[in-house]
């Protein structure tokens, strides 16, 4: 017997400036100013997307010393863009992502329990952990932590922060309030967390939220990432948008579930991913071609060689070869608060790597950063990335995407007027909100 067709979830995630956005386009506003985010938002909500996504940065990148391009517009603050946005949406879910390493459980818990209640359930906390001591300078608890400790902090966090949105109980408030007598035993608000991370005691000063808990969203991909996820989130983002590679990793996330007494469908496996339309195939690729050369400029190609080179290349003629020279290996790097000079623990074989591909493709130092740093998820007419995005879903490779538009805020426009009536018309996706939570949209059972 078949089982009927899955829903599909889409987000849309506001990037700011980064290597996916197109910020010299004519069409690209301010990435800081409110009326971004609220048109953003707007366009999302109206197409009856689960949420929005905003990532955050806790320090500026550099790069040689310098604050990196891409950072010069700023990172404003998470949670008073999102409780600015609860007051232009209804529906809309509102996600942030706050980090474990640096922050406080009951500072964070305080913020989500006040946003959750803002905006009317609709709130939702990325976890995720920091792994620099770059960014650590920017507090007093600097430094940075190995991987294990990091995510042991994590989990501590985030449980120390669900025994704050559960000191309040809702029925005992309730009962109160109709005996019109204080409620003195127990005392709302009540907490006491002693561990190996936290020794806290007091009274957590907001009542217990619509969705009792924010939803919890997760993004590592190591194995301790998908072990925390699997225990604790109730989506975990993904970078693994293909059919085989999104098969693995979500057959991997969902099969962990079982051992920490969860069903499959308390995880939601969201990948992000990026979209090129046209009025056909062909028209799509053309538009693609376009949109990488304009992400990756001459000068922006340099930059992220250099964070493999880990050396000044701005001599080199980005239309040119690559450098004779090898990467320079050491504990100092050219690029500071960057992902990707994490990710290339060996610069060496990268560098090898690259050096045969663009001799065998005869590629310039452009075209090789537009070929291995390409972020083009679909591209294609609106029926066919309505059909691909519906097959990846329905073949067990995610259960939505997070869209992540080249242009902002008027980017995510077309795919709401072309691409989600198709998908609407198959039986996938909403065509009305039925309910007013994030856990609701997302298909989650109530918080325990």
């Amino acid at each position: 017997m078949s089982r009927p067709p899955k829903e599909v979830h889409l987000a849309a995630h506001f990037p700011g400036v980064n290597n996916t956005t197109v910020w010299s386009d004519p069409a690209a506003g301010s990435h800081i100013e409110f009326e971004s985010f609220a048109r953003f938002a707007r366009t999302a909500e109206r197409a009856k997307f689960d949420f929005l996504f905003l990532a955050e940065g806790l320090r500026l990148r550099e790069q040689g010393g310098q604050i990196y391009d891409l950072d010069v517009m700023g990172r404003p603050d998470t949670f008073a863009v999102l409780a600015a946005l609860s007051a232009v949406t209804e529906r809309l879910g509102l996600a942030g992502t706050i980090n474990s390493t640096f922050n406080e459980p009951f500072e964070v818990a305080r913020q989500f329990a006040t946003l959750d209640h803002l905006s009317g359930g609709r709130a939702a906390w990325n976890v995720v952990t920091s792994w620099d001591a770059f960014t650590g300078e920017n507090f007093r608890r600097g430094g940075f932590l190995a991987e294990a400790d990091r995510y042991t902090r994590a989990e501590r966090f985030l449980r120390a922060a669900w025994t704050l949105f559960d000191s309040w109980r809702g029925d005992e408030i309730l009962a109160d309030k109709a005996s019109g007598r204080f409620l003195t035993t127990p005392s709302p608000g009540a907490f006491a967390v002693h561990d190996d991370h936290f020794d806290i005691a007091g009274h957590f000063t907001v009542p217990r939220g619509p969705q009792g808990r924010p939803v919890i969203f997760q993004a590592g991909d190591s194995d301790s990432g998908r072990e925390f996820a699997a225990a604790t989130a109730d989506a975990i983002f993904s970078r693994h948008g293909t059919l085989e590679a999104g098969q693995a990793f979500y057959a991997d996330v969902k099969a962990r579930l079982a051992r920490h007494g969860r069903t499959p469908d308390s995880l939601k496996v969201l990948p992000a991913a990026t979209f090129v339309l046209g009025d056909t195939d062909a028209d799509a690729r053309e538009q693609a071609a376009v949109v990488r050369r304009q992400q990756v400029s001459g000068q922006t190609a340099i930059r992220l060689l250099e964070q493999v080179w880990n050396r000044d290349l701005s001599a080199y003629d980005p239309d040119g070869s690559l450098p004779d020279i090898d990467p320079l290996v050491g504990e100092s790097h050219i690029a500071q608060g960057r992902a990707s000079v994490r990710m290339n623990r060996d610069p060496l074989a990268v560098a090898k790597q690259w050096r045969e591909l663009a001799s065998a493709k005869k590629l310039s130092i452009r075209d090789l950063m537009i070929e291995v740093s390409a972020r083009q998820t679909f591209v294609g007419s609106p029926a066919t990335v309505a059909r691909v995005i519906n097959d990846l879903v329905q073949a067990d490779a995610s259960d939505g995407f997070i869209l992540v538009p080249h242009i902002t805020p008027g980017g995510l426009d077309a795919f709401a007027e072309t691409v989600v009536p198709l998908l609407q018309e198959r039986g996938v996706f909403r065509t009305e909100y039925t309910g007013t939570t994030l856990r609701h949209h997302l298909g989650l059972g109530a918080a325990p």
